[in-house]
């Protein structure tokens, strides 16, 4: 806009305001934009108060107008209609109408108990959706409880430098969870319980599980494995009790050594990769041997003498250092070489080295030890060589509080000379400071310096070590279980030292993961094995079921809190989970023979898991797979009995290509057919409710299909409906005798037999019945006589009595009073749904429980009786009765 047409709005701006201040009448206003719009807010919010529920209906007519749908009309049709009409109270009647009274009396009935039939169905189904609630709650807390693995500790740390979670994503289906690790210690599980069920000598799991090691080019994991095989081998005492052999002096004297053996021969490895990576500064020569060996070791890491070194050197080197580098190498004749060579200036050292020499459990006599112990706290405690002091320490175990850093500087020394110190016997001489057990040692490295003090996070096999030296076995597969790219070698740890009776495991599966139980020596722990293989096997039991039931194997002999075997327990969820029923339990051959599945080299007793898995099944709704894993179990009752269930609802319906119906039937037919062969049969009941609904679903094929003369054949076989006025009240008594399965379809089988009636009248009429593309047979084919229609019409009349005298029959004392499911498929007539239950459920209607009278849904629905009268009558609802 150029400046002409800006002048243009200014000179009528100017104008219309000297017209509004000419208007006298007005008051003057002055308002900014601000005032102007919240008066504007204020106005707008008064109106949307008045007219809210106006707009509301402008807005609901709009969008469903849009649709095609007409608001107001649906509006009165909602408003015209009423919930109450059948509770509604009974209007009063005069005492001299009786036939008044009768009707009220029997509404009131029929009201009271629908009312309080609806009253027990919400207490019913909020009793279980509450139990359902607290089932899935446990679930829930199960998988919390299994996926925080932590040790025990008071609080959890959700810092965002955690471990990823526990429970690993599941691979894509058909493709295994499994990594390379695991597939190669999966092998050697293999290897070993193939060995186990073959009757041969069993192997040594932990050289098996090391071959795995020694092909991962991991040093650590090579150097772990050595050190499990070094803690494990020890002498075996049998024994039923696991704790009692672990806390045993012998037992913990032996892990000791066979700790020290192994930190001493590590760091002789070290030592001579030093030397060999540095042969000209070693200078290494003359008589191959430890004492050579440190001497070079000591032209690397001491090359120049250290101040405060006392009592002189051998071949230039200090005196103390060579002892002790002699000493932690783990070789006491070379440390005796140089004792021998500076005998002169060590005074009575010599004949106390030589006293601990030859001592057995590496412990100078009681006598021996007081004098070392008094002369190094008089004269050496303020010494300035470390070595010196070391030695004295190592030797008289004396002076604990010092833990020797100028010397020990790394972790794995710090260890060695703890656990050198660490005393057996209690000879009442020692002083506190000079006396550590073994659980004391474990307390200080497992509580006061905790992972935090070794940086295990960082460093995950060193603490582990340290944990696994000092006969922490428990607490050291729990922490590197929890580390999950380690977690493969944590399991198979475990599996190691829980074939070797060396692990002490929690005698519930619902413990933490590492845990103590009343009653235990204070530093003992437990390790929930259970859950530690059930963990680790989710990963993958659902891509690899066959590895997962190699693991599960080592449970064998583990039981849960209720007492059942933890094997048949967690093959029972494998199968259920993977689904793979033919390749771990057998599949069934068509001669009804077992052709075996993976768990029958596992167990002789094939059956009882069978059945386990069956139930496990069947409690989880899986009645189809439970029917094949019954009939794999050779139990023939619960494979018809489930069989019933199943083929109950479906007899009736429509059959089609690959339709519910159609599965069930070819599975029934395979059955029968497989008993029939073999001569199998079942309990007498279940055994002929079972053939008599194959022979019900036939008839349903027949009459669906149009087949009305085939379908009454059946009918007229199976003697089901009564077809004479002989036969009503036998009919009527045997049907009391029927299963709820076959009870729970009469009303399909009465209408489908009145169907039948009324075709076949209406044929002999010469009027075309049923619908169309229904084969019907010429009418020739009959005899159109006037006895045959009122055959049939006598026919038709028998099946209402028949309903008739079931739904009003007296209920028996006894278990299974009637059933009835009454649903009326008549095309032109209404569609009423009512069922009889006889566990007083809410579809069971009684008149007062003394009275014995099951009063059925069908008397309430008068017109669905009237349907099935008239259609007895072969009248249209529309004619008058």
């Amino acid at each position: 806009m150029d400046a002409d047409g800006f002048g243009e709005l200014l000179q009528q701006a100017e104008q219309l305001a000297a017209e509004t201040e000419a208007v006298s009448e007005l008051p003057h206003v002055e308002r900014n934009l601000q005032e102007i719009q919240q008066a504007g807010e204020r106005l707008r919010s008064r109106t949307l108060t008045r007219t809210s529920q106006d707009t509301a209906d402008v807005k609901a007519s709009i969008l469903l107008g849009s649709r095609g749908l007409d608001i107001f009309h649906i509006s009165q049709r909602l408003e015209s209609l009423s919930a109450a009409t059948t509770f509604e109270p009974l209007e009063p009647v005069k005492d001299a109408d009786i036939q008044g009274f009768l009707k009220n009396e029997r509404d009131n009935a029929l009201l009271s108990a629908i009312e309080e039939s609806r009253r027990r169905t919400f207490l019913l189904a909020e009793e279980y959706h509450r139990e359902s609630m607290l089932v899935q709650w446990e679930q829930v807390k199960q998988r919390v409880l299994h996926t925080l693995l932590g040790a025990g500790e008071d609080a959890l740390d959700f810092s965002q430098d955690v471990e990823p979670s526990f429970v690993s994503e599941v691979g894509a289906p058909g493709r295994s969870a499994l990594d390379s690790v695991e597939v190669a210690y999966g092998r050697q599980i293999y290897i070993f319980n193939e060995k186990i069920v073959s009757g041969h000598v069993q192997p040594s799991l932990g050289d098996l599980c090391a071959s795995v090691a020694s092909s991962l080019d991991d040093k650590n994991v090579s150097d772990m494995w050595l050190m499990v095989r070094q803690m494990t081998d020890v002498l075996l005492v049998p024994a039923k009790d696991t704790l009692k052999s672990r806390v045993a002096v012998d037992m913990q004297m032996a892990f000791v050594r066979q700790a020290l053996a192994f930190l001493e021969n590590s760091y002789k490895n070290y030592t001579m990769v030093t030397v060999f990576g540095n042969l000209h500064q070693a200078q290494l020569g003359g008589v191959p041997g430890t004492y050579q060996l440190v001497h070079s070791f000591l032209n690397i890491k001491l090359p120049s003498p250290l101040p405060g070194m006392q009592d002189g050197e051998v071949e230039g080197h200090p005196v103390w250092p060579l002892i002790y580098y002699c000493l932690r190498c783990g070789d006491l004749s070379a440390a005796m070489q140089v004792v021998t060579r500076a005998q002169h200036q060590l005074g009575d050292f010599k004949t106390w080295f030589q006293e601990y020499m030859n001592s057995s459990n590496r412990r100078l006599a009681p006598a021996t030890e007081n004098k070392l112990r008094l002369h190094y706290r008089r004269v050496l405690r303020n010494s300035a060589d470390p070595y010196k002091r070391a030695v004295y320490c190592l030797i008289g175990k004396c002076d604990i509080a010092d833990n020797h850093g100028e010397v020990a500087d790394k972790t794995e020394d710090y260890l060695w000379v703890k656990l050198n110190q660490v005393c057996f016997d209690d000879d009442g001489n020692s002083a506190p400071q000079d006396r550590i057990t073994l659980a004391q040692l474990q307390k200080q490295l497992l509580e006061d310096y905790g992972e935090a003090h070794f940086s295990a996070s960082q460093q995950p096999f060193l603490y582990f070590q340290v944990l696994f030296l000092t006969a922490q076995f428990e607490a050291a597969v729990a922490f590197l279980f929890r580390v999950e790219r380690l977690r493969c070698h944590a399991v198979h740890v475990a599996l190691v030292l829980h074939q070797l009776k060396l692990l002490l495991t929690s005698t519930g599966q619902s413990a933490q993961l590492l845990s103590q139980e009343p009653g235990d020596p204070p530093m003992v722990r437990r390790l929930n094995f259970i859950r530690v293989l059930m963990l680790y096997t989710r990963k993958f039991e659902a891509t690899d079921p066959r590895e997962a039931l190699q693991y599960f194997y080592f449970l064998r002999n583990e039981k849960d809190s209720q007492g059942e075997n933890m094997f048949m327990r967690c093959v029972s969820e494998l199968v259920i989970e993977s689904r793979e029923f033919d390749v771990l339990l057998g599949r069934l051959e068509k001669d009804g023979s077992r052709k075996p599945g993976v768990i029958d080299k596992f167990t002789g007793d094939t059956q009882a898991i069978i059945s386990k898995v069956a139930s496990e099944a069947e409690n989880k709704g899986l009645f189809e797979e439970a029917v094949r894993l019954y009939e794999l179990a050779k139990n023939p009752d619960k494979v018809l009995e489930l069989m019933n269930r199943l083929l109950s609802p479906a007899i009736a319906q429509i059959s089609a290509p690959q339709s519910n119906k159609e599965r069930l039937k070819n599975m029934a037919l395979g059955v029968a057919e497989r008993y029939r062969s073999n001569g199998i049969t079942g309990e007498k009941t279940v055994d002929s409710t079972f053939y008599l609904l194959l022979d019900l679903m036939t008839f349903f094929d027949e009459y669906h299909a149009g087949h009305v003369d085939q379908a009454y054949d059946v009918i007229e076989r199976l003697k089901l409906v009564p077809l004479s006025q002989d036969s009503v009240e036998e009919r009527v008594a045997a049907f009391r005798n029927f299963s709820d399965e076959v009870r729970h379809n009469l009303s399909e089988v009465l209408l489908a037999t009145m169907n039948i009636l009324f075709t076949q009248h209406k044929r002999l009429k010469g009027v075309t019945a049923g619908t169309a593309g229904r084969q019907q047979r010429p009418l020739e084919d009959r005899d159109s006589s006037p006895h045959c229609v009122s055959v049939l019409r006598a026919c038709a009349r028998l099946c209402v009595c028949v309903c008739v005298c079931v739904c009003t029959a007296p209920t028996q004392s006894g278990p299974g009073p009637d059933h009835l499911c009454w649903d009326d498929p008549i095309s032109h007539g209404r569609r009423h749904q009512c069922s009889a239950c006889s566990d007083g459920g809410p579809d069971e209607l009684r008149v007062g429980d003394s009275e014995g009278v099951c009063v059925r849904a069908l008397s309430s629905f008068p017109g669905a009786f009237a349907d099935l009268l008239l259609h007895a009558l072969f009248l249209p609802p529309s004619s008058p009765v």
